[in-house]
């Protein structure tokens, strides 16, 4: 997949399938237009393009800064729509001009002018241009005026249920992970750099990665304890089985949230090394206890959990 940051810079493509959007986790429903582009092009000979939009937009037209959470960062969408085999894939700088263009300037001057595209794949739910005016009909209509095929993907249902980012990030305040994952259509990721703590877990023996994330605008799950999945260039090829604690620690101080990480059967200085948390199912709620021998017990019992929980979903 070829990475394009600068609409001077695109090379002429060929019968160009096109869709639009933030893509925002690549979730199931992103993956079936993604799927029927790949059907066209291999039947037209054409090219597929992905357009996508950073920052999101909402964090453009949006009144309350900060009100959305990203469920991938633009690295990780780059990394998983690799993964499905797009050839291009356009990054467009999302700012307040852009989204004041009107729907049909949108199309004709943005998606004609700089992409003469074969056909366009929407979503069902697809809305464009300033206020969000342009819909599936208008665009089927212009298609007709500037020469492009216009096809639409119906919503894609999961237990009678629309995949949707959204529902997705609801499901992860939730702490429903095995709703969220199975929207996606993947464990449920985010990564992290590791600092010292104060290292009291190494004290009743569940020593941990206490993680800080370096993008503000990530999603990370609700408190709570968690079935997890660590890798990173650390471990070279390996995926290790652990346990996630997010929270503040109230049997300690309670002050402080942190997000922390025990990894299975691995006790190695792995200080200031990034690595990936794969997360895959929720365990239980944070609780004060009496006492520390009485936080190992349930460690004891959350570990247990964790590595039932974990051998349900294999590794190949």
């Amino acid at each position: 997949m070829k990475v394009h940051y600068n609409l001077k810079e695109l090379p002429p493509f060929n019968k160009g399938i096109i869709t639009t959007g933030a893509f925002d986790g690549v979730h199931k429903g992103h993956q079936q237009i993604i799927g029927r582009m790949k059907e066209i092009a291999s039947i037209t000979g054409g090219e597929t393009i992905i357009i996508t939009f950073h920052p999101h937009p909402r964090k453009v037209t949006s009144s309350i800064p900060g009100e959305i959470k990203q469920l991938t960062s633009l690295q990780e969408r780059i990394q998983l729509l690799e993964k499905v085999g797009i050839d291009h894939l356009v990054v467009i700088p999302f700012d307040y001009q852009f989204s004041n263009l009107t729907a049909s300037d949108y199309v004709k001057s943005f998606l004609v002018g700089n992409f003469h595209p074969h056909a366009i794949i929407v979503g069902y739910d697809h809305r464009f241009g300033k206020g969000r005016s342009g819909d599936f009909e208008m665009l089927t209509k212009l298609g007709l005026e500037n020469n492009f095929i216009v096809e639409q993907v119906n919503e894609q249902v999961i237990d009678s249920e629309i995949i949707s980012s959204t529902q997705i990030r609801n499901y992860l305040a939730e702490n429903n992970i095995i709703k969220a994952n199975s929207l996606l259509g993947y464990p449920y990721f985010f990564e992290g750099f590791i600092v010292r703590g104060n290292q009291i877990g190494r004290t009743i023996g569940y020593p941990t990665a206490n993680l800080h994330i370096n993008d503000e605008e990530k999603l990370i799950p609700a408190n709570g304890v968690y079935a997890v999945r660590v890798n990173g260039q650390y471990f070279g090829e390996k995926i290790l089985d652990g346990m996630m604690n997010i929270g503040v620690r109230p049997t300690v101080d309670g002050h402080r949230k942190v997000i922390e990480v025990n990894i299975f059967d691995f006790d190695e200085d792995i200080y200031e090394q990034n690595i990936t948390v794969m997360v895959y199912d929720y365990i239980r709620g944070e609780v004060k206890f009496n006492g520390l021998d009485a936080l190992k017990e349930q460690l004891n019992k959350d570990a247990i959990t964790a590595r039932s929980i974990l051998k349900a979903y294999p590794l190949f």
